[in-house]
């Protein structure tokens, strides 16, 4: 299924009336399924609509407001009328910022996404890193809301990096009273 200009529209309208107070509920909607749209969300955290990258941040934010991560692994577009299936390459955000607030079990991180969502990691929205079998590359997501997560960017990762320390063989740091592992000590990936 294509998703048409009017759609488009309709989408949008219905995300920017439901979004007037906040995130809308989009957890607490069960509309009709209405098919795949050829919407896709890169690693990069580019969206891009019919194979062409959607230049407007206004939109993009806007889009991100009603997109839902169901426990059928797919991601989707949900309104009250209608829900619709796009692709997603690894995680819908990116987060590009962190400040860290205080020092050791008393810090707080707070990541920036480039959709301009804010969250500080806790035990509500973990830090979480998988390891490449091939590459060995790290690759760190924080949880940003409703199983929706943000693959951290490599240069705010290197930021983490900086803020490790050693706890039982693990490299990890802490944020909002716990402590995330981001690799093992002394093997040179983290």
């Amino acid at each position: 299924m294509t998703l048409t200009h009017d759609r488009t529209h309709s989408l949008a309208a219905a995300a920017k009336a439901a979004a007037g107070g906040g995130l809308p509920p989009v957890h607490k909607w069960n509309p009709p399924f209405c098919g795949d749209i050829d919407m896709r969300i890169a690693r990069d955290g580019t969206w891009y609509y019919l194979g062409t990258p959607i230049g407007r941040k206004p939109m993009v934010r806007l889009f991100s407001t009603i997109l839902r991560h169901d426990e059928d692994d797919k991601y989707y577009l949900v309104t009250p009328v209608e829900k619709v299936g796009i692709r997603v390459d690894d995680a819908p955000f990116l987060a590009v910022e962190m400040e860290a607030a205080g020092k050791g079990r008393v810090q707080t991180l707070t990541f920036r996404t480039n959709v301009d969502d804010y969250v500080s990691a806790d035990a509500d929205h973990p830090i979480r890193v998988e390891i490449d079998g091939k590459t060995g590359e790290p690759a760190p997501y924080v949880l940003v809301r409703d199983r929706l997560e943000a693959l951290i960017a490599r240069a705010v990762f290197y930021d983490l990096v900086e803020l490790a320390e050693e706890q039982g063989g693990m490299l990890g740091v802490w944020s909002g009273g716990r402590f995330f592992p981001i690799g093992p000590a002394g093997d040179g990936h983290a």
